[in-house]
């Protein structure tokens, strides 16, 4: 009897591993043997699902509706052998986890070591981007979001809250005077979105009302980070979320202004995970871990 599950273990690794031999140990094969089971998939469903060069391996088409599917039955499998085998209490195998690019690079890289450290059994795929990834089809185990969220099929932890800090350097406020009310921004250099016209509006509560300034500058930047290297070289005026900036306000390297004038509500961050009778213990393992590690939140000030 063909184990169709072998074969689709094995693309689901090779893909994650992106490669025969590096998917190999994992699966306790040899690179061929793993070749071998790809190939009698492909030859099974009549359509290739890898495109294989000397240098690297591509998802076809069809190998990437395959792949979606694929990667949740095998992580859901793998999940009900864990529970069965006695094996559920010890976190194992590939974690995928995505968040923003300014969640990623100031509040987890900093952890991952010790992450990956207490958890030896493990391993991380980390994917930073500022899009809203489908979890399902990308096959992620968890993301970090931040706002409100507007699927309820999913379960969420919440894990903290953010607002955005207004901030310049001191070698920037050194020359130009700080402003003492949100009206003053229009004499200064303000660094701006590029290209989301919103996020040049600031919204401040000023004499009991919320009013929006419309800042400008010398600078449009399209990314925050380069935003905040920008205003620690001393560019201007910068609106961040306090997850970015606040490592560099507790250093001095920025100095938080108009904090009487905030007007927004802190906007909540959470932990979110595809809804299963039978979680995976390295899902659980992941957000015990973040939980852990941001009470209290390391970005409040």
């Amino acid at each position: 009897m063909i184990d169709h599950a072998s074969e689709m273990a094995a693309f689901v690794r090779v893909v994650d591993s992106k490669g025969f031999s590096a998917a190999a140990p994992a699966l306790g094969l040899t690179p061929s043997a793993v070749s071998k089971l790809v190939t009698r998939l492909e030859t099974r469903l009549g359509v290739r699902l890898l495109q294989r060069t000397t240098r690297a391996l591509h998802l076809t088409e069809e190998g990437e509706a395959f792949y979606a599917t694929a990667r949740r039955i095998v992580g859901e499998i793998e999940t009900l052998e864990s529970q069965i085998s006695g094996q559920s209490k010890t976190p194992h195998g590939l974690l995928r986890v995505t968040t923003s690019l300014a969640f990623s690079t100031h509040q987890l890289a900093p952890v991952i070591a010790e992450f990956l450290e207490r958890f030896p059994q493990l391993q991380l795929e980390l994917m930073p981007t500022d899009r809203v990834v489908d979890m399902i089809e990308e096959g992620v185990d968890i993301a970090i979001r931040i706002g409100r969220l507007a699927d309820t099929s999913f379960m969420a932890r919440k894990i903290g809250e953010d607002i955005r800090l207004v901030c310049a350097s001191p070698s920037y406020l050194a020359r130009h005077r700080a402003p003492q009310r949100p009206d003053e921004l229009a004499r200064h250099n303000c660094i701006f979105s590029r290209d989301r016209p919103y996020l040049n509006r600031w919204p401040f509560r000023i004499d009991g009302q919320i009013r929006e300034i419309e800042v400008g500058g010398r600078v449009a930047v399209t990314e925050g980070e380069a935003q905040m290297r920008l205003a620690l070289q001393g560019l201007g005026i910068v609106r961040l979320t306090r997850l970015t900036v606040a490592s560099a306000v507790k250093s001095g390297e920025l100095v938080s202004l108009l904090e009487d004038f905030r007007a927004e509500d802190p906007i909540p961050i959470h932990a979110v995970y595809p809804h299963r009778r039978h979680l995976a213990p390295k899902v659980t393992a992941f957000i015990d871990f973040i939980l852990e590690k941001f009470s209290p939140p390391p970005w409040e000030i």
